[in-house]
């Protein structure tokens, strides 16, 4: 039997309209999801603060 993958909560951000639209732009670009590419971002993040 497959493992589920994890669960996934939903927030909101408040965000400027170029930056929203350049994620979008991103996303459809490399055939990923919004939700994807946000999360690759945070994780990005999250990885070099840990680092420093």
């Amino acid at each position: 039997m497959p493992d589920k993958p994890p669960a996934k909560v939903q927030f909101n951000v408040y965000l400027p309209p170029d930056l929203v639209k350049a994620f979008k732009h991103r996303a459809i670009d490399e055939g990923r999801s919004l939700s994807a590419v946000v999360q690759s971002a945070l994780t990005d993040y999250l990885s070099r603060k840990e680092s420093q």
